[in-house]
């Protein structure tokens, strides 16, 4: 049998079967990129990379064998422009073009381009993307094929009229969905038909923004869902195999977080049928290389299950099924996209142990999951047997605006789920991420809930968790290893002067050195006295009151720049990065973001806010500044629009009064920029109604 236990033996073909390929381009970028040149590289290949301005310099363009500079940063006038790419791969000799997975992997027109070139598309048929890519139309292929279907109403050009009828048929609670795109867009769920008529009309106008198609279908809501996975892989000779189910319910605003192979709810026999279900999916369409078959499942009836859509493409959570079977599912795409037959009969798979999988996101979960950025100062992921991490990110990679805000992922397998969350619990521990904010500290907290570790899943369960998360403080442990490293940076003096040495030398008693910090909603005086490696540390308001919490200390930064801080005789370490003002420390607490401070103003709110200071939630770009520098706006008032990662996030006026603008429209921004300074008004004047220009999500 084919299992993680025997990863010599391909899939398709065999490992020593050559393939016709000696050149091939990967038409994406970050860690999906790294990640396929990695296996061209094992299969002795040529890469070919692609990138825009922003990506110059980043890791998958260092990686590959050679590199294409597609255009500016805006993916539209780079990853996105098909024209661009087919003659990237046209100029670089490439027989074979890898869209991984985004971008233009399920885009038709991308892979007739290629094949009117003369270049081999490794993904599925044009038809089949077509078909597929349209919810209605795959909805009722696969219909033909017995594969079960959500009951509900899916047909071209449905009216309101007929959608209301309908649903009091399939019955409520019903799911309203957009035909075109993904991602949860246009979806809505409706219990009460009286809310249904409203649905419609604000389902239609989302889905015409985000896709250019308003066409919607209805289905009944299945309670409690689960959203369960079945990884495919089919040749040009009619085989079709599929390789076990991937648990993918943990998700936020329909966004998956976290993914696992097998599902903890199915039994051998639901196993058996959903994956004969995915595989004449497949079939309906004639479907060649690997595609991804998703399912919805009742946790209150598992025996049960729909079909949901058809993903044309390798999908983001893959090396969890990698992990339980052995098989490199990117060298099955490019040996069927070959040629070659799928070598193995559908007995001959088996999983083997559990697997789980964590998306790493450029996100600050403390602020509402805003997208953050920055430029990575410290880097070390984690490693070790049955630990993989795909990832785009090295030392020195900036993390904009432009692209999506995924950077790597953590994988983990072992002998059961139990043993794989603990071991993805410690690699993430183990991950050390220095100037990029990231979701690690929500994603340890998620596999700590006790539903989770009992695999009692549904797609609304981390939803329901969010509101109990709350980010660790900034512990005394970091502020004193904070200052700690400022001390040190000065130690020696460095004009040379022996009188500017921190060492608190005076005539009578020692004078301390005196650093205030900034960490959060935090500060935090620490008093240092004597030198690094014999010292006292106090923390306080003032001397006086910090005389209590004396204790002594000792400070040092080895070769390795790691600070290592021993408090009382208690040994610490801790990775420490100093860029723009912020301190970044990494410790057993994770990591703490903290800044030096002579003056610090009252802050509070999810809007990041002072009393008169506006600052960015994220790095991005400003979109529009509603009012000019000078103008009176009661507190609540727009001041200045933010876009970031796609999102537009309104900043508006904490308090009433006189607004200064910092910034223009068109200026990019960092984490925590000033951008207005309101002067507070002695009467405080009415506040003003939104306009629909004004509303949008605070930050």
């Amino acid at each position: 049998m084919l299992s993680s236990t025997d990863p010599q033996i391909a899939l398709a073909g065999n490992k020593s079967q050559p393939v016709e390929f000696d050149t091939v381009l990967v038409a994406n970028r970050g860690e999906i990129a790294v990640r396929v040149i990695r296996t061209l590289r094992a299969m002795g290949i040529r890469s070919v990379a692609v990138y825009s301005d922003a990506d110059a310099q980043a890791r998958h363009v260092l990686e590959a064998d050679s590199a294409v500079r597609l255009g500016p940063a805006p993916a539209r006038e780079s990853y996105l422009d098909i024209a661009k790419v087919v003659d990237a791969a046209v100029r670089t000799g490439a027989q074979a073009v890898h869209p991984g997975y985004g971008f233009l992997s399920e885009n038709a027109a991308f892979a007739t381009a290629l094949a009117e070139a003369g270049i081999v598309f490794l993904g599925p048929p044009a038809r089949a993307i077509e078909v597929m890519g349209d919810k209605i139309t795959a909805k009722n292929t696969v219909s033909a094929f017995d594969v079960p279907v959500v009951p509900g109403i899916a047909k071209p050009g449905l009216s309101d009229e007929e959608l209301i009828a309908a649903a009091v048929e399939i019955g409520y609670p019903v799911l309203v969905k957009p035909s075109a795109g993904g991602g949860g867009k246009g979806m809505r769920r409706v219990e009460d038909p009286a809310l249904l008529p409203d649905a419609l009309v604000s389902a239609r106008r989302e889905a015409s923004a985000a896709f250019g198609d308003d066409t919607l279908f209805l289905e009944r809501f299945v309670t409690r869902p689960r959203h369960i996975e079945v990884q495919i892989l089919a040749d040009r000779f009619g085989n079709v195999v599929h390789l076990g189910e991937r648990e993918c319910s943990l998700q936020r605003r329909h966004q998956k977080v976290i993914e696992e192979a097998p599902s903890p709810l199915l039994d051998a026999a639901t196993r058996a049928r959903i994956g004969a279900a995915a595989c004449n999916t497949a079939r309906s369409v004639n479907y060649v290389g690997a595609g991804t078959v998703e399912f919805i499942v009742s946790a209150d009836r598992p025996d049960e299950f729909f079909f949901m859509e058809m993903n044309t493409r390798l999908q983001v959570e893959h090396p969890v099924t990698e992990m339980v079977t052995g098989i490199d599912l990117v060298e099955c795409q490019v040996r069927v996209a070959a040629g070659q037959k799928i070598g193995v009969a559908q007995d001959d798979i088996r999983m083997v142990g559990h697997a789980i999988e964590a998306r790493v996101y450029a996100e600050d979960p403390g602020r509402g999951f805003l997208p953050t950025g920055g430029t990575v100062l410290t880097l070390s992921e984690p490693d070790g047997s049955g630990v993989r991490v795909d990832s785009g990110l090295r030392v020195g990679t900036v993390v904009g605006s432009d692209y999506d805000p995924m950077l790597s992922k953590v994988i983990t397998h072992a002998a059961d789920r139990t043993a794989a969350i603990a071991k993805l619990d410690r690699a993430l521990a183990d991950t050390v991420l220095l100037g990029v904010t990231s979701n690690i500290e929500f994603l340890r907290f998620l596999l700590a809930d006790t539903d989770v570790a009992a695999g009692r899943l549904d797609t609304a369960l981390l939803d329901r968790r969010v509101a109990d998360f709350v980010p660790a403080p900034v512990g005394d442990d970091e502020f004193v290893a904070a200052a700690a490293y400022h001390w040190l940076r000065r130690w020696p003096a460095p004009s040379g002067d022996p009188w500017d040495i921190p060492t608190g030398w005076r005539l009578g008693v020692p004078a301390p050195t005196a650093i205030r910090l900034a960490g959060g909603e935090k500060i935090q005086h620490v008093y240092l006295t004597g030198s690094p490696s014999a010292a006292v540390v106090r923390l306080g308001d003032d001397e006086k009151s910090a005389a209590a919490t004396e204790s002594t200390l000792t400070a040092s930064i080895d070769d390795t720049g790691t600070l290592v801080v021993a408090r009382d005789g208690v040994r610490r370490t801790y990775r420490v990065a100093e860029f723009d003002g912020q301190l970044w420390v990494a410790g057993p607490s994770g990591v703490s973001v903290l800044r030096e401070v002579a003056e610090v103003s009252v802050r509070g709110g999810a809007d990041h806010v002072g009393d008169a200071e506006i600052r960015s939630p994220m790095p991005g770009s400003v979109i529009a500044v509603p009012v000019a520098s000078g103008t009176v706006v009661a507190a609540g008032a727009a001041v200045v629009v933010v876009e970031a990662m796609k999102m537009e996030h309104t900043l508006t006026a904490p308090v009433a009064g006189t607004v200064e603008i910092l910034v223009e429209a068109g200026a990019q921004v960092r984490l925590d920029q000033p951008l207005a300074r309101i002067v507070a008004a002695t009467e405080t004047p009415e506040a003003a109604p939104k306009s629909s220009e004004e509303e949008g999500t605070p930050a």
